[in-house]
């Protein structure tokens, strides 16, 4: 008995013994790591976390025919947080900082942790080198807070040029849902113009930067000393038709004025200029855009981010004859021998319908019908050539569908048709008198400048049409190869000898005996033109002009649209003279060819 309860104490001792020992073993084990290790252990446990920073391109920059500078970079820092790293209570102090809403930072912070709460967010673009100290200075008072250099749009042409630039903007909350996976909140983003419509080769791709971050969010410099870092892309750039000093010149000639300038190189389609008016200036887009900026421009009455040049639609006047004038020529409806006695209005049912010229212009054959602009005899004139071929003429040059130009948005304007009448009045329901105001360019027809631009163009070409652009090549700054773009080309079906007197007729509206066009002579420059006064419901007439030139070998076509003005003559026409006369008269008219030579032609819009 004495020995077995013996047995059993050692026993049980022994077991305690091996217990206390373990104990001992795990708190000398603690000790060593908590105090001896401490700063090992601590180091290992900072350097664990990672952060990736993307590094943005450098925008591609644009430059005009001549090889100028239009649009290029420059630095600008940034600022950005991790949703998972940065508190709350940081917000209002940083926002003070920075010197924005406390709402903005928390909206930016929620849109980015919808992606990943990992990812750095931007809070501020374009911060000043004072504002950059400032919270330098207190950056170890934030968690998960870093700087970073960006590339801002920098416009250091001659010419505003902002309705074909375009301008960046962040990325809505709407475009991030639509446009895949490539861009993240805060990126800034190509949103009219070329900007946008070329965004995809202007941007560049992204670059990467990893960096070790410690346990309470600070940065602690570049993760594995960067081995693993992506260097971002550079985008490409762009190389214009467009003429600097020409587009210049078109801004200040509209400045004050609504309206639009679209001038063309007639022998490739491509946009020397286009102007609208009244307009912006693009590089309050560069950087920080406040709410109260962006307002002032959305609000503005006269609509100043509106492009005219391709969105306004209006009634063309007398401009649009040309186009009855080549169904009725083309189909020998009439020839140069029909005249018509205009007495200064035309007498249709019950209505009187009224040449501009209350007297009336007398005997009138198509050609003089043309240079004086005469009403009468295209009211005569529509009538035998009927709606359906007027309106098939009218699509033949390009009316009532979208030119296809190399930008963002395009209006394509009305090109009244039988089956369009039946549609909006009603079958049975209109009569020929309607068709008279369509004759003269008013009633439901409406036009853009731009499509006129290349009606004009077409007529000046003896019926070449080509597509309307604005870029000529683009540079791949990866490959260092430059590449041609391609646009389509189409001849319309019309005589030769149909445009001769089209185009004499249009020679004589400027230089002959009673041309509306007069106030667009220019000593030694044969202009050919057309003017055109069209009703306008909202005020005064919109005065328009058409015109080529030189007249034997055109180098030039342009439309030149001035709203709620009065006669075309007297408004659009002068403005159209200054720019003929510049363009014809540069001291550098021969666009720059690109030194490394066209290695391929592509499609890459």
């Amino acid at each position: 008995m004495f020995d077995s309860d013996f047995g059993s104490r050692a026993r049980s001792f022994m077991v305690r013994g091996v217990v206390v020992l373990a104990l001992l073993a795990v708190i000398i084990k603690l000790g060593d790591m908590q105090i001896v290790n401490q700063m090992v252990y601590g180091k290992r446990s900072e350097d664990i976390v990672t952060r990736i920073m993307v590094q943005e391109p450098m925008r591609g920059k644009i430059f005009d025919r001549y090889g100028n500078v239009m649009v290029e970079n420059d630095p600008a820092y940034s600022v950005s947080v991790v949703p998972s790293d940065f508190r709350s209570d940081e917000i209002a102090p940083l926002a003070a900082l920075l010197k924005i809403d406390t709402t903005d930072i928390i909206r930016r912070i929620r849109i980015g942790e919808r992606i990943s709460p990992y990812f750095p967010v931007l809070v501020r673009p374009d911060i000043s080198f004072r504002t950059f100290s400032s919270i330098e200075e207190h950056l170890n008072s934030f968690r998960g807070v870093y700087f970073d250099v960006e590339p801002k749009r920098v416009y250091v042409g001659k010419a505003n040029a902002a309705h074909i630039l375009g301008f960046t903007k962040e990325i809505s909350e709407k475009q991030l849902e639509t446009l895949g996976d490539y861009y993240k909140p805060g990126d800034i983003i190509g949103y009219t113009g070329l900007e946008a419509s070329y965004e995809t080769i202007l941007r560049g791709e992204k670059g990467y930067r990893y960096l070790a971050v410690n346990a309470r969010g600070q940065l602690m410099g570049e993760y594995d000393n960067g081995k693993d870092d992506v260097p971002s892309q550079e985008g490409s750039d762009l190389y214009l038709t467009v003429d600097d000093g020409l587009q210049a010149l078109a801004d200040s000639l509209l400045n004050g004025k609504r309206g639009a300038v679209v001038a063309l190189d007639p022998n490739t389609g491509g946009v020397l200029a286009m102007a609208s008016a009244p307009t912006f200036n693009p590089s309050v887009f560069s950087g920080y855009t406040t709410r109260s900026e962006w307002d002032s421009l959305v609000n503005n009455p006269d609509r100043p981010l509106f492009n005219r040049a391709t969105m306004a639609a209006l009634p063309a006047g007398s401009t649009f004859k040309m186009v009855l004038a080549s169904a009725a020529l083309q189909d020998s409806v009439i020839n140069d021998n029909y005249t018509v006695d205009c007495t200064g209005g035309f007498l249709y049912g019950n209505r009187i319908f009224h040449c501009d010229l209350p007297q009336g212009h007398g005997i009138v054959n198509i050609i003089r019908a043309i240079q004086v602009s005469c009403n009468v005899f295209f009211y005569h004139l529509m009538l035998k050539v009927g709606f359906k071929r007027w309106t098939q003429f009218g699509r033949m040059y390009g009316f009532g569908q979208k030119t296809g130009i190399d930008l963002d948005h395009e209006n394509p304007g009305i090109l009244p048709s039988e089956e369009y009448f039946n549609q909006i009045f009603g079958k049975d329901k209109w009569t020929k008198g309607y068709l008279l105001s369509l004759a003269i360019g008013q009633g439901e027809v409406s036009v853009t400048p731009l499509q006129l631009a290349c009606y004009v163009m077409s007529i000046a070409n003896f019926g070449k049409y080509y597509q309307p652009h604005l870029v000529r090549y683009i540079y791949d700054r990866q490959t260092g190869k430059m590449y041609n773009t391609q646009y389509s080309e189409r001849t319309i079906p019309i005589r030769k000898e149909v445009f001769d007197q089209i185009r004499h007729a249009m020679y004589l509206v400027v230089n002959g005996p009673g041309g509306t066009g007069f106030p667009a002579r220019i000593p030694g420059i044969e202009v050919a033109g057309k003017t055109g006064t069209a009703q306008n419901p909202r005020g005064k007439d919109d005065a328009w002009f058409v015109a080529f030139a030189p007249f034997n070998h055109p180098r030039i076509a342009l439309a030149v649209l001035v709203e709620n003005s009065g006669y075309g003559a007297m408004h659009a026409a002068p403005i159209a003279k200054k720019l003929i006369e510049y363009y014809l008269n540069e001291d550098n008219p021969v666009p720059q060819e690109p030194s490394k030579g066209i290695v391929a032609d592509a499609a890459l819009r």
